[in-house]
């Protein structure tokens, strides 16, 4: 039993699916940056992308199912030559679209159409900037990270991002540590970015890195794997199980195989009914109820506030 299960057990929570809210499509692992704390291992000499017959079968089953929102991420999902065509399909149907973004795309040659583009489908950006200040993002994300998203952010709120359309920013920590309580952090990202950049947004996200991919790789190299775990273990919060993103979101990867979440899908811990499931072997209705698999990962998403692809779980004023 991992530790993560001990956890639950020791508290006698079942952890089941609900009914189906966001549905997450991976389109790729090519990314045009090779961040150290990037959970899919990302980065621009990956070759796993979705191709087209893959992506018209998933448009069919958006089609078919509505799901109420559609979640765009990679990679940078926007590499991929089908992003448009799913955007456009899901927004279509109704669904709210989210483009899992990291903002340098906006500046690469060939993507001049992309904010634009974004801003006429009313697609929700969520961007990753793990820090306000130059040197925390040049530490992660590497030199002239922090100038770049800088003018893609501006470039976003000139389109109305930030005030008529959602623009959410993602921040990780640079090292094992948790997140601070996200609305005070967010506040202060608020006043930074405002006062020294004249750039404002919606929310932010504040995500525990997981002790996967090129993260783990440096917890180890640093022989400091024991103690994160530890971290996590010690600071579990079962308040945060209810909203767990597992139990409402699916995961697809690029070639449309299906995942509890997004992390379990760079594990390779697939969805399986005596064979590995795709997403058109499924209906929102087979999901219902049904078991998710964990691991010792899953400590990440339950520590202190809890971390989902959409930020903290609970509110991190609550006594936890």
């Amino acid at each position: 039993m991992n530790r993560f299960a001990q956890q639950l057990a020791a508290r006698r929570i079942t952890l089941q699916r609900s009914a189906l809210v966001t549905l997450q499509i991976n389109l790729g692992r090519r990314c045009n940056q090779a961040c150290r704390h990037c959970h899919v291992d990302a980065a621009p000499w990956r070759t796993e992308m979705m191709e087209a017959d893959t992506a018209a079968r998933i448009a069919d089953w958006i089609r078919q199912h509505r799901p109420p929102v559609v979640d765009l991420t990679g990679g940078a999902p926007e590499l991929n030559a089908h992003f448009r065509f799913l955007v456009e399909t899901a927004r279509s149907t109704g669904a709210r679209v989210m483009d899992r973004c990291n903002l340098t795309i906006l500046e690469e040659d060939g993507f001049g159409w992309l904010a634009d583009f974004l801003a006429a489908n009313a697609v929700e950006v969520i961007a990753s900037l793990p820090c306000y200040l130059e040197e925390n993002v040049r530490r992660q994300r590497g030199d002239g990270v922090f100038a770049k998203s800088i003018t893609a952010l501006r470039r976003l709120n000139a389109l109305g991002y930030g005030t008529r359309l959602p623009l959410h920013l993602v921040y990780n920590p640079i090292g094992p540590t948790l997140p601070p309580p996200q609305a005070e952090l967010e506040a202060d990202y608020k006043e930074a970015l405002a006062r020294d950049h004249g750039i404002v947004f919606t929310r932010l996200f504040t995500i525990t890195n997981q002790p996967i991919a090129r993260f783990a790789e440096d917890l180890r190299r640093q022989h400091r794997w024991d103690e994160y775990l530890d971290l996590l273990t010690t600071s579990f919060n079962p308040a945060t199980v209810e909203g767990l993103m597992c139990r409402n979101t699916l995961s697809v990867g690029w070639r449309g195989e299906l995942f509890d979440c997004d992390f379990n899908q760079m594990l390779g811990l697939q969805l399986r009914n005596g064979h590995p499931l795709h997403l058109w072997d499924v209906t929102p209705a087979d999901l219902a109820g049904r078991g998710i698999q964990t691991g010792a990962h899953c400590l990440a998403c339950t520590a202190a506030a809890g971390s989902s692809c959409t930020g903290a779980v609970i509110d991190p004023d609550l006594d936890l």
